[in-house]
């Protein structure tokens, strides 16, 4: 009787490992305070975002989440914060099969969030220091413009243009080179889908200078599929 106990105990246990779902991606963090609410950890899939977890917060403010990531890829944080609104509620971060760890608080819930343990995820971190400069220079010359127009100012447009033509040319060098240096992530083809003009050259060179692994990825294959369908038109 014992022997029969354990071997059906066995067979439960075993069922149990074989309907648990495989997972590569430990998400960790903490929201300081944070009491109630629910997170939402979404993906983009076609212009849409897919939920892959929701996690409920209810007096404790760290959170967790285990799932499959096919190829390392932007994933999105939401937080519905239930009775209180916010416009900062939205957290991107480049996610990587391994353990990610995301610290940030309720109040700057995007803004003061620091994710650790994606080399992805570090990368693009450092690229949007490099470009936040450009991108303030960019909303001057905006700025500058409508001034201009308003006031009837017409003679300043073409100047204004010239620089903000200038100035989104050095922000795609800066994308391009950034995007080569570091072909061996897959960070590399992401920003030149994203960052970079449709028609420029140097997305194939982008495509071309991508690691065998990478290639593989989402955004690595993306990148090659896009080229192809511009190649052909």
């Amino acid at each position: 009787m014992k022997k029969l106990l354990l071997a059906i105990l066995s067979l439960f246990i075993l069922a149990s490992c074989e309907n648990k779902p495989e997972t590569n991606l430990q998400i960790t963090g903490i929201v300081k305070g944070l009491q109630k609410g629910t997170l939402y950890l979404k993906k983009m899939s076609d212009s849409t975002y897919t939920t892959l977890d929701s996690i409920k917060i209810d007096g404790k403010s760290e959170f967790e989440s285990n799932i499959d990531l096919k190829s390392p890829e932007m994933l999105y944080l939401f937080l519905d914060r239930g009775e209180t609104n916010s416009g900062d509620n939205n957290l991107m971060f480049f996610a990587e099969p391994g353990k990610i760890n995301i610290a940030t608080d309720l109040e700057y819930f995007y803004s003061k969030a620091v994710v650790t343990g994606s080399k992805n995820n570090e990368l693009y971190e450092n690229y949007k220091k490099i470009t936040s400069r450009y991108n303030e220079q960019q909303l001057e010359l905006t700025v500058a413009k409508i001034n201009a127009l308003k006031n009837k100012q017409l003679n300043l447009i073409p100047s204004i243009e010239e620089k903000s033509n200038a100035l989104i040319n050095r922000k795609y060098l800066i994308a391009i080179n950034f995007a080569v240096n570091n072909k061996d992530y897959e960070v590399a083809p992401y920003i030149a889908l994203t960052e970079i003009n449709a028609n420029n050259r140097y997305l194939d060179t982008i495509q071309k200078s991508m690691s065998p692994k990478v290639a593989k990825s989402r955004y690595g294959l993306m990148l090659t599929k896009y080229l192809t369908e511009i190649n052909k038109k």
